[in-house]
């Protein structure tokens, strides 16, 4: 376990390792275990993510890396018992291979995925350019370190993140939630630079999974800033719905990459926000959406609803 230090009550939290949270158990044919390594009350949406790509991928030719995996949330599992992947063979073509994944927990679908694969080739590229250069994540202090954190409400929102996802982080800019816990309105746009905080070795699958692991990370909280409001807004129920990730080009995940982050709407109950992953020379390796329940007990009223720009 990797732990973290600071001043302010959040010293020697202890972080479930990336590694071992993706370590996998052949239990019978093309059926794999999973457990969690952490102490929240459900399990992380990124560890069914992670777990469910390298189960498929294990069962397909390493010539063939994955490039999308498109996922449900079916219902919240738990942490204390472990997952089970069952993993169907739907096709073996010449290019393309597709694996389809059911995640039980005690016998219930908790959730469900396609996973594609591709041998790599050639062709035509261009990309969506990065929005403006970052702060380099080596100039910017860790979370714990971070003062406008970790004297936001006593840091009580920021210790689950080091706690139970295990991920490093960097703002580079001032993260969005902060001024919509002072009551302010921001656009619905966010970056981190992430990482895993341990090294994984250089199996492609391990990093493709870590990364689909780490993009289930603040991506839905992107949709909230227009209506200042936060993850933590009494009245707030918050759940992920579905959840796609494509992957554009090999990278390590143990490496800083820059998540940039859109909220793109939030209307009937529900968001949907896009992500979008580039290396530090500003090429755009993978990228993500997720949709999720955003349902306010409190109802805003009509003079409320804003526009996102």
């Amino acid at each position: 376990m990797t732990t973290s230090a600071d001043s302010d009550g959040l010293a020697s939290i202890p972080r479930p390792p990336v590694g071992r949270t993706l370590t996998l158990e052949e239990i019978g044919e093309d059926v794999f275990r999973g457990t969690a390594h952490t102490g929240a009350p459900r399990i992380y949406g990124g560890q069914a993510l992670g777990q469910s790509l390298l189960a498929a991928g294990l069962t397909v030719s390493p010539d063939r890396p994955p490039h999308s995996l498109h996922g449900h949330f079916v219902h919240p599992g738990r942490p204390d018992g472990p997952v089970d992947y069952h993993v169907e063979r739907v096709r073996d073509g010449g290019s393309f291979a597709t694996r389809q994944v059911r995640a039980l927990q005690e016998g219930r679908t908790i959730f469900l995925a396609t996973v594609s694969f591709q041998r790599p080739e050639g062709g035509p590229e261009h990309q969506l350019p990065l929005s403006a250069p970052a702060i380099p994540p080596e100039e910017l202090p860790a979370p714990h370190e971070d003062p406008s954190l970790v004297d936001a409400d006593g840091a009580g929102w920021l210790r689950p993140l080091l706690d139970g996802i295990g991920v490093d982080f960097r703002f580079p800019e001032e993260y969005p939630r902060l001024a919509n816990r002072r009551g302010q309105a921001r656009p619905p746009r966010q970056r981190a630079w992430i990482r895993t905080p341990e090294h994984l070795g250089d199996d492609p699958l391990l990093h493709a999974a870590a990364f689909a692991y780490c993009s289930d990370l603040f991506l839905l909280s992107a949709t909230l800033p227009p209506h200042a409001r936060h993850v933590d807004t009494p009245g707030l129920q918050l759940a992920s719905l579905d959840h796609t990730v494509w992957l554009h080009a090999p990278f390590r995940a143990d490496e800083w990459h820059l998540y940039e982050q859109h909220g793109h709407r939030m209307g009937g109950g529900r968001g949907l926000s896009y992500g979008y992953l580039f290396d530090r020379a500003g090429r755009l390796v993978a990228s993500t959406t997720q949709e999720g329940l955003l349902r306010f007990r409190n109802r805003p009223s009509p003079g409320e609803v804003t526009a996102a720009g």
